[in-house]
């Protein structure tokens, strides 16, 4: 015998009606509202702070309580900081949580209204996002990261330019960016050519002194 095949449809209760979705994007931002509060629910808007803060007028028009908006670079923080100051509860999603459907269509006006949908039946969890300071010390910490990679790229650039021209002072001091190896480097881009005269910036806390490697000869 066949099994039957259980017609039972699950039904998703909505637990957040006044909930709005943004798709973001680069040049502009769609947005969606539940269809009984309007019968034109999606609207489009720009990317300039104007139009941002006309988005926040339009979901406050329609007592729009929480937004969902996906994470797409960095275009979402202008949006998602200006919503948060005017006191709307503010999910930001992961993409690939959002769109990722098979036989789904997908275009700017179809994916907000996904996302209102998904986030008015309570299935969106927002990622984390710092608040006041902490926010800004994040931003500190993750540039200060950059910067020190980009530096020792540079560091890496200035020992293989002394490694071609054969100026090996990396086999005599043991950091070329210690107080010894910027005064060498200095004298050297001002054309200073003679070892001794350059061997005479040694700094006192070098361990390495000041005379000269002794020649290896063949026998």
């Amino acid at each position: 015998m066949k099994k039957k095949k259980n017609s039972r449809k699950e039904n998703f209760q909505i637990v957040n009606p006044y909930a709005a979705g943004i798709d973001i994007g680069s040049r502009s931002h769609f947005v969606a509202v539940a269809p009984h509060l309007m019968d034109d629910n999606v609207r489009e808007f720009g990317c300039f702070t104007s139009d941002l803060l006309a988005i926040a007028d339009w979901l406050a028009s329609l007592n729009i309580t929480t937004v969902a908006m996906e994470s797409t670079g960095v275009y979402w923080i202008p949006l998602f900081e200006i919503l948060e100051s005017k006191g709307f509860e503010v999910k930001l999603v992961n993409a690939r949580h959002v769109k990722n459907v098979p036989g789904r269509k997908k275009t700017d006006r179809l994916d907000c209204q996904w996302i209102q949908k998904l986030h008015s039946f309570g299935l969106l969890r927002g990622s984390f996002h710092p608040e006041g300071k902490i926010r800004g010390l994040r931003c500190y910490l993750r540039h200060r990261e950059s910067l020190v990679k980009t530096s020792g790229q540079h560091i890496q650039h200035m020992q293989k330019s002394l490694q071609q021209m054969n100026v090996l002072l990396h086999n005599v001091i043991f950091d070329i960016m210690g107080v010894t190896g910027m005064l060498i480097i200095s004298a050297i881009c001002e054309g200073e050519k003679d070892p001794k005269k350059l061997a005479g910036f040694r700094d006192k806390a070098c361990k390495n002194s000041e005379q000269l490697p002794r020649r290896i000869s063949s026998t």
